[in-house]
C-alpha cells in the first residue's frame, strides 16, 4: 500500500468519526443495546441553546417503535458501545 492510501484510509476514516450537531437532524441511529423494543431512532430535533453564540449540547432522539421520545447530548451519538449510525 502505498503513502498516498495510507494517508487517504486515514483520512476518511477519522471524518467518519466526525459529526456535526447542524447535521444530525433526521438522521437514523441504532442502539447497540436496546430497551423496550426500542432499537431504532431518529433525531427528531436540534435543542438550540438560549444563547445564539452557545455551542448545541443536546438532541432529542425519537424511537421508531412507538415515538418515545428522549433528550440526550448530541455526543453521546460518538460513543459506538452504545450507538451506531443508520438502521443496522
Amino acid at each position: 500500500m502505498s503513502a498516498t492510501q495510507m494517508s487517504f484510509d486515514a483520512m476518511s476514516s477519522k471524518d467518519k468519526n466526525l459529526l456535526s450537531p447542524k447535521k444530525l437532524l433526521l438522521s437514523k441511529w441504532t442502539a447497540v443495546k436496546p430497551s423496550h423494543k426500542r432499537k431504532h431512532f431518529l433525531v427528531s430535533k436540534v435543542i438550540l441553546p438560549e444563547l445564539p453564540e452557545a455551542a448545541i449540547e443536546f438532541v432529542e432522539l425519537e424511537a421508531v417503535f412507538d415515538q418515545h421520545s428522549q433528550i440526550i447530548p448530541w455526543r453521546e451519538l460518538k460513543n459506538t458501545e452504545v450507538w451506531l449510525q443508520g438502521w443496522v
